[in-house]
């Protein structure tokens, strides 16, 4: 693939660009409001030109004269809003929420820049949000602007990320065709849990399993780690031991100190609820005595992956932005504690050697709120040979 310009806006700690990076691609510029997110962008993008503030306060003429840019010549824009208010995880979800008006900056960006392809990508929740509206606006903004626009709900696993983890991406292209999204190349079995979307969600049948990889499992991801204690590890560790899988050996790959294995401590009352969860259980097995007052009379349907302890031939559920274990399946298979930075940072496919900065809390958010690496390098791969198969022929006006 030709080395691709890109620029990345909402860009939290840097998931999309690492992915794009890993294609081959060079991000020129990006954007991002979140302090501590910025600091660990340009710890590992130390040659691209991070803007930490509001888009709404960014000059998007004045950025693109700075770089040398000229309208039509940037390669692709990317952009992943914050999806708080799309969430279907948001307590409430109103058309007003300030958030969801973030998109129309993004546009400002395409406006300036009259990229050749974007990227715009956000959670599945944003489908059935105020019935679709704002999808719908996304979609014809981008159409009323000359561009080719093809939407799909991908999963993770199918990039050979440890993690059952949506996101509808969005691409465009001002080439007479909308690019392809990538195929699946590891084979999961997953049921869209969302509203709304299921139709353009990929979905594989038992048959792929003979043409494609199996899906990289919690084992494969992590196993390979360093024992530690709750509210233990380092920020800088020796690793102790060789990868166990081709997927360790690819996330070691140019790293030979480990970073962020650090654990959040635990509170004695959920070291008790822990000695009751077992790999592949969660909240149910704890005894009612020891569950939280708000879950006593909860259902046992409900809240089904509260205080899971995972196993190790499984995959993650989505990793949010708190490792908590009364939100989620974060106890470790093995471990009487939850998951580390750096295995978090594994479950969304970051390389060792991308290092998270900012207190141990932000350093949780900014893996939560990343693109998994493995996905977004295989987004660009596709790009690259959407791009490449151009002629000045295919180019629309």
């Amino acid at each position: 693939m030709r080395n691709l310009k890109t620029i990345d806006l909402f860009a939290g700690a840097g998931g999309i660009t690492e992915g794009f990076r890993q294609a081959g691609a060079s991000c020129v510029f990006a954007n991002d409001f979140n302090p501590h997110a910025c600091e660990t962008f340009r710890h590992n993008h130390p040659g691209v030109e991070m803007v930490c503030g509001a888009i709404q306060d960014l000059d998007a003429e004045a950025i693109r004269k700075s770089l040398s840019i000229r309208k039509g010549e940037l390669d692709v824009l990317v952009g992943g809003p914050p999806c708080q208010g799309f969430s279907i995880n948001a307590p409430e979800r109103f058309l007003e929420d300030p958030r969801n008006s973030l998109f129309k900056h993004y546009l400002r960006f395409v406006d300036e820049f009259a990229p050749k392809t974007f990227l715009f990508e956000n959670v599945p929740g944003m489908l059935s949000l105020g019935g679709g509206g704002i999808f719908d606006t996304i979609i014809s903004q981008m159409r009323e602007r000359g561009y080719r626009v093809s939407a799909r709900i991908l999963l993770a696993a199918h990039y050979g990320v440890p993690q059952v983890r949506w996101r509808m991406i969005i691409l465009g292209s001002r080439l007479d065709e909308a690019p392809k999204h990538p195929e699946p190349t590891h084979y999961y079995d997953c049921r869209p849990n969302f509203k709304g979307g299921a139709t353009i969600a990929t979905r594989l049948v038992p048959l792929d399993q003979l043409r494609l990889k199996s899906a990289v499992t919690l084992a494969d991801a992590i196993s390979d780690l360093p024992h530690i204690e709750a509210g233990g590890g380092e920020e800088a560790m020796a690793y102790g031991k060789m990868a166990n899988s081709g997927y360790g050996k690819l996330m070691r790959k140019g790293s030979k100190i480990l970073h962020n294995h650090t654990a959040n401590r635990l509170s004695k009352i959920n070291f008790d609820r822990l000695a009751h969860i077992t790999p592949g259980s969660a909240w149910t097995s704890i005894p009612h005595d020891l569950l939280p007052a708000g879950m006593k009379k909860a259902r046992t349907s409900d809240h089904t992956m509260r205080y899971g302890r995972l196993s190790w031939e499984s995959l993650a559920g989505t990793m949010m932005t708190k490792c908590d274990p009364h939100w989620g399946a974060v106890f470790h298979p093995q471990q009487e504690r939850t998951f580390t930075i750096r295995e978090t940072a594994r479950i969304q496919s970051f390389p060792d050697n991308y290092r998270f900065l900012g207190p141990r809390a932000a350093q949780y958010e900014q893996v939560g709120n990343a693109v998994p690496v493995l996905m977004a390098k295989a987004i660009a791969v596709s790009l690259g040979e959407h791009l490449a198969a151009a002629t000045p022929e295919t180019q629309c006006p």
